[in-house]
């Protein structure tokens, strides 16, 4: 994470959260493949336990078995926030895999510096402040955070350790100028994995580089510019060299998972290989990296980003959907796909996690007893129950494919739909609570529905004594009367007239209920409720009564 961006950041940081359900037995089978080190750029498959997943490699630009070295554990870095929550959540919840995610925070760079200068703060004061809004935004997103945060300026003597074993290793030169580079042409042909991945560039640098492409270890301090004793004088780390001291301080030499944006892929994962291979001598220090798309506005080529002021921060974005929402929208588009950001894409992912919020509540009054319906299809349920949990195994194992998972899922509650037909009066026809149950159960536990009822506490309580009290005074106002004064029709049962106006009250705080988010169904003789989530205003098109009762 570089702290240089806008301290509320913005909702490109991030491309998906997906709890997923526990399963069955994870894959277990050990490959043999060795790893000695691999003359050029050639791939080796590591040694170690096959997870049963298949993702695609940026190293070789194709899907590959994903065989991590230790058996239910997996090793991940990120250089920022990005599809490594959803994968980690995939990993541990549905194939076992205990995820060890360690994610570096840049505090000290270029930008930083020039921004305390324009604000005449610390350097430490602008960084702290972005690291703050980064962590309490990303808490706001529901994202789980990684095992540690490790800061540059808290490792700065384990990188000049790290530079000095590169510089002895023969990989790397200082200037007389006091820089420290890496010196490209000393690992041959092994530069190059990832050119062509994004649009190249030179870094810029001093005279004194051997080669254009030769990038900095260690930068000599200019005036009034933070700076560390080390071996070639007064400076501070390049930015590449960082990522890979730090990943090696928790991992060692062998890292299973890299990842991060497609924009990092060319110059700094390159460059992360480079300096990583060089000082381990080792052919293959991170065994896959996995790059995720951008995140544009619609319309747009361009990703989103502060540079080009062309993005939404996190808080403004809350102010108008929900976490929950930006999760489901991130899961419809695959990872590694660039995605448009915009208020129809958004209302979609709305429109989907709707459609499975009123199914759960839906099922939760069936089971109590609320909602009266025909004899349910219980087999086939069930068959279907099992088919979508097989499916959205293959799904995610497929290269964590989200939205054919998230399709999948809601083909099991169009199915769930088509057995819950409200009607008046069961009849006491035979009931099946487990099976829904079961299909509940499955549902909110791998969307992680969970902690959407435990965020509104006690209000659960109120609405429902406030919702048994309308349904109390809804039946008394719809007693039937049959008189010469009934507002019926011949044969037919009429309301009392002075009791209209009671049953005008119970529509009208039914009504004004909804943009609150209490949503009340009346449903024959009973009546069910629903919290959603949101701001006031934001869920008009979820409210709907599948069975209406006469009113004025």
């Amino acid at each position: 994470l570089h702290l240089d961006q806008d301290p509320a950041l913005t909702v490109a940081v991030l491309r998906g959260v997906l709890r997923a359900a526990p399963a069955g037995d994870t894959v277990k089978s050990r490959s043999h493949c060795s790893r000695c080190s691999v003359p050029g750029k050639k791939w080796t498959t590591p040694s170690g336990f096959d997870t049963g997943i298949k993702t695609f490699n940026s190293l070789t630009k194709q899907k590959e078995p994903l065989i991590v070295e230790r058996e239910g554990v997996a090793s991940c870095f990120t250089c920022v926030c990005d599809l490594s929550a959803c994968t980690g959540r995939i990993l541990s919840r549905l194939f076992g895999i205990t995820v060890i995610h360690a994610m570096v925070i840049t505090d000290i760079d270029d930008k930083i510096i020039k921004r305390s200068w324009e604000e005449d703060v610390s350097p430490a004061t602008i960084a702290r402040t972005y690291e703050d809004e980064f962590k309490k935004d990303m808490l706001s997103l529901k994202v789980i955070p990684p095992a540690v945060y490790l800061r540059v300026t808290e490792n700065v003597h384990h990188i000049i350790a790290f530079i000095e074993g590169i510089v002895k290793n023969g990989h790397a030169y200082a200037t007389t100028e006091g820089d420290v580079y890496f010196d490209i042409k000393s690992i041959g042909d092994r530069y190059g994995r990832f050119v062509g991945a994004v649009e190249s560039q030179v870094e810029p640098g001093g005279s004194h580089k051997r080669d254009q492409r030769d990038f900095a270890l260690w930068k000599r301090s200019k005036p009034q510019e933070p700076y560390w004793e080390s071996p070639w004088g007064r400076g501070r780390p390049g930015w590449h060299i960082e990522c890979s001291t730090i990943a090696s301080c928790v991992f060692g030499s062998q890292l299973d998972i890299h990842s991060g944006g497609i924009d990092l892929a060319f110059p700094h994962h390159e460059n992360e290989i480079a300096q990583s291979e060089a000082y381990h001598q080792c052919g293959q220090w991170a065994n896959y990296f996995l790059h995720s798309g951008h995140l544009h506005l619609k319309g747009s080529a361009e990703k989103m980003s502060k540079s080009l002021k062309n993005y939404i921060t996190i808080k403004d974005f809350l102010q108008s959907y929900s976490a929950n929402e930006f999760r489901m929208f991130c899961l419809l588009a695959k990872y590694r796909s660039g995605i448009d950001y915009s208020d129809d894409n958004m209302l979609e992912a709305r429109a989907s996690l709707a459609t499975v919020s009123t199914f759960v509540h839906d099922v939760q009054a069936y089971m109590k007893g609320q909602l009266q319906c025909p004899p349910v299809q219980e087999a086939f349920l069930w068959e279907r129950l099992a088919e979508t949990k097989s499916s959205i195994m293959k799904a995610l194992a497929d290269d964590f494919d989200t939205p054919r998972a998230v399709g999948t899922l809601l083909n099991l509650v169009y199915y769930g739909n088509c057995q819950l037909r409200p009607v008046s009066t069961s009849d006491g026809a035979a009931r099946s609570p487990a099976v829904f149950g079961a299909v509940v159960s499955y549902i909110t536990d791998i969307l992680d529905e969970a902690d959407v009822a435990s965020t509104v506490g006690s209000l659960q309580n109120v609405v429902e004594q406030l919702t048994r009290f309308r349904s109390e005074v809804r039946a008394f106002a719809l007693a039937p009367r049959q008189d010469p004064l009934s507002t019926g029709t011949p044969g037919k049962p009429g309301l009392h007239p002075d009791r209209i106006p009671l049953l005008k009250a119970c529509d009208t705080l039914r009504d004004e209920l909804a943009p609150l988010g209490i949503v009340i169904k009346d449903r024959g003789a009973t009546s069910t409720w629903e919290i959603t989530e949101g701001k006031q205003g934001r869920r008009g098109q979820r409210i709907h009564n599948e069975v209406q009762e006469p009113s004025s």
